[in-house]
């Protein structure tokens, strides 16, 4: 057990859930045995529960009881509480963060997002980043343009809902879409619906000049940090390892 001091079921949990400030409440943690079928999960877990077990996982609710890629278990809090920035991996306040009204910040090694305001965190969640052959390229960009749903270039059978994009010239963008428990995407950042879509409504899309060609006004800050480890096991799933909260870089370039 380690202590963490931080800031359908599929219709059920992609209701909204409004944010809240980060409290520094301590949270404790354990691996539970993996249920056998999505029915034992929807008797074992509430809702809410639910909605925090996909957060802490990386993982869908489709996902959530999968075992490939390999994993001990289910991380679960051994005293539940429905405050999510109580579990975030990212700090509370960043103060790379503190100039910008909006930030994002993407943290690949641990497969989370965090959306800052004026440096404090509101919201968290999982992420799914782009595959070791189609990597999302770390660095400092902005949101540029979105769309409520479009097919991927890369596969029109693919549709990616609430999509917003921060590297235009490639297509790299925020959307919904599978989350397995591991980075797997064409470079995108997928997102859980409910973060997908609390992020096309509260970041900012950039303003162009009147022809088109150049950025009046730069859309909300985006911070993708550090690469994903594939020849080691999930950082998360290492309990000793929740009692620490992610260092963010000081300076990002």
């Amino acid at each position: 057990m380690i202590t963490h001091f931080a800031g359908s079921l599929l219709g059920l949990l992609c209701q909204g859930v409004p944010p809240a400030q980060a409290t520094p409440t301590a949270v404790t943690y354990q691996m539970a045995p993996f249920p056998k079928t999505q029915a034992e999960l929807g008797k074992r877990y509430t809702r809410d529960e639910l909605r925090i077990l996909e957060k802490l996982n990386r993982r869908d609710i489709e996902h959530l009881i999968r075992t490939e890629p390999p994993v001990p278990g289910l991380i679960v809090p051994s005293e539940w509480q429905f405050d999510e920035l109580a579990y975030s991996p990212l700090p509370a306040s960043y103060a790379w963060a503190e100039p910008h009204a909006k930030a994002i910040v993407v943290h690949q090694p641990w497969q989370v997002f965090g959306a800052y305001e004026n440096g404090q965190l509101v919201r968290w969640g999982p992420v799914s980043s782009g595959r070791k052959e189609t990597p999302t390229p770390a660095g400092a960009y902005n949101l540029t343009w979105r769309s409520k749903g479009r097919h991927s270039t890369d596969n029109a059978a693919w549709f990616l809902p609430w999509y917003f994009n921060f590297i235009n010239e490639r297509g790299v963008s925020f959307h919904q879409f599978d989350l397995p428990g591991y980075p797997a995407s064409h470079a995108c950042v997928r997102l859980l619906e409910r973060d997908a879509m609390w992020l096309y409504e509260w970041g900012e899309q950039w303003v162009l000049e009147p022809d088109k060609r150049k950025i009046a006004t730069p859309g909300t800050h985006v911070l993708v940090v550090g690469v994903y480890d594939y020849a080691a096991a999930p950082p998360w799933v290492a309990l000793e390892a929740l009692g620490t909260p992610i260092q963010l870089p000081d300076s990002p370039r």
